[in-house]
């Protein structure tokens, strides 16, 4: 089931928006670029006004199932409607996916960015609820790095049925199912890689092409768990190794990563990352971090001096990497040591307590952190001695919240 930490918790304010324009210098060769959308749309969507800037918002669910979408430039906040009280929500950074035990409401936040390495181009549309789709169970769910192209992977674990959404058929308001296969129940995913997909169940990974038909040989994979999109390619997590999916000459490939031989430290479950960089990380519980480098396709384990029960990899020039204590505790972490740097004082213990879901993201410059019980919303600046730069306190109290538009 998706993890709460998947979320993206929007800055908000002028500050993001400065951020993110000042981002616009490409992180990685334009070949690493394994599953992005087509060159020649530039994500732009009929109806939708391309912008000079990211339309930043901060896209909500409350605990009623009420959807709001707050404009950070203009700092107005629009109802979008209402969906089922979800269990887990994933976000792209467009949609919003929330999963309930009956399937999946899909929520357009209206805001996106689509991203060419060497520039952006930003879009405004109507923000909107698309629909459902129907499955048993609490689905995972999977998006790649492109809101208007390539699909949207959904599967329910109580039938092990594994659905691949067309996101060009969302981005223009309809949800279309471009396949539905019978696999087996239990834990699985469905992983969207270029115009393929990868469908992990029943101890195995089998490619896909866009109508479900079979691509190559299947590979093995026990109990799979977590999945992220980076620069490289799609990530999928195994019990004993993570597998990478890229796409080159028109053809899905999928290599293994293994652990490090020898390595006891409890494996990865979920990965996190600022948005699309190659370098991602995941909780080894009870042990520290683990890091996984998907351009130099290795793990490294780094140890932390207390337990940490979420991550995010900056992956900048710094190597700063954040965790969540579990006395909710935001720690500014040396990505290629695990030594700490700063804390900060103690924000969503009563949140964390209470199993409520807190998200922890970042950007390049800020932290965001999320704590419904204590119903505010933090901006850190991990740089600066994970000083609070602002703190928010929504008129609803957001159960779940994702960054859209960037």
């Amino acid at each position: 089931m998706p993890h709460p930490a998947a979320l993206r918790l929007a800055p908000l304010g002028a500050l993001l928006l400065v951020a993110l324009a000042g981002c616009a210098a490409p992180a990685s060769p334009v070949d690493d670029r394994a599953t992005d959308p087509a060159a020649d749309t530039h994500g732009e969507i009929a109806g939708a006004a391309e912008l000079a800037e990211p339309a930043v918002g901060l896209t909500s669910i409350d605990g009623e199932g009420r959807v709001s979408h707050l404009d950070l430039l203009e700092e107005t906040t629009a109802d979008v409607g209402t969906v089922r009280v979800p269990l887990s929500v994933h976000s792209d950074g467009r949609y919003l996916f929330a999963a309930d035990e009956a399937g999946v409401s899909i929520v357009d936040s209206g805001v996106w960015t689509w991203d060419h390495v060497d520039h952006f181009h930003y879009y405004r549309a109507d923000s909107r609820i698309l629909g459902d789709v129907g499955g048993d169970g609490v689905a995972a769910v999977a998006t790649s790095n492109s809101s208007t192209t390539g699909g949207t992977g959904l599967f329910f674990p109580g039938s092990g049925e594994a659905v691949l959404l067309d996101t060009e058929a969302l981005s223009a308001g309809e949800v279309v199912e471009t396949f539905r296969l019978q696999t087996v129940p239990g834990a699985g995913l469905v992983v969207p890689a270029g115009s393929f997909a990868a469908v992990a169940a029943g101890g195995e990974v089998t490619l896909h092409a866009a109508d479900g038909s079979p691509v190559g040989e299947a590979t093995a994979c026990a109990d799979p768990a977590g999945t992220i999109t980076t620069r490289v390619g799609a990530v999928i997590g195994c019990q004993d190794a993570a597998l990478l999916i890229t796409v080159a000459d028109e053809r899905p490939a999928v290599e293994r990563i293994p652990y490090p031989a020898g390595t006891t430290a409890p494996r990865a479950t979920a990965f996190a990352n600022r948005e699309g960089r190659p370098t991602v990380a995941a909780v080894a519980e009870g042990v520290g971090v683990w890091m996984l480098d998907t351009r130099e396709r290795s793990w490294t384990l780094l140890p932390t001096s207390e337990p940490v029960v979420q991550v995010t990899a900056v992956d900048d020039k710094d190597a700063n990497l954040l965790a969540l204590t579990a006395d909710g505790r935001v720690l500014v972490l040396d990505g290629e040591t695990g030594a700490l740097r700063v804390a900060s004082a103690p924000l969503v213990g009563a949140s964390l307590a209470d199993g409520q879901p807190v998200s922890l993201m970042a950007d390049p410059q800020r932290a965001y952190l999320s704590g419904p019980v204590e119903g505010r919303l933090w901006e850190l600046d991990f740089a600066d001695g994970a000083r609070i730069a602002r703190e928010f306190t929504p008129e609803r109290t957001p159960l779940f919240v994702a960054e859209t538009g960037r």
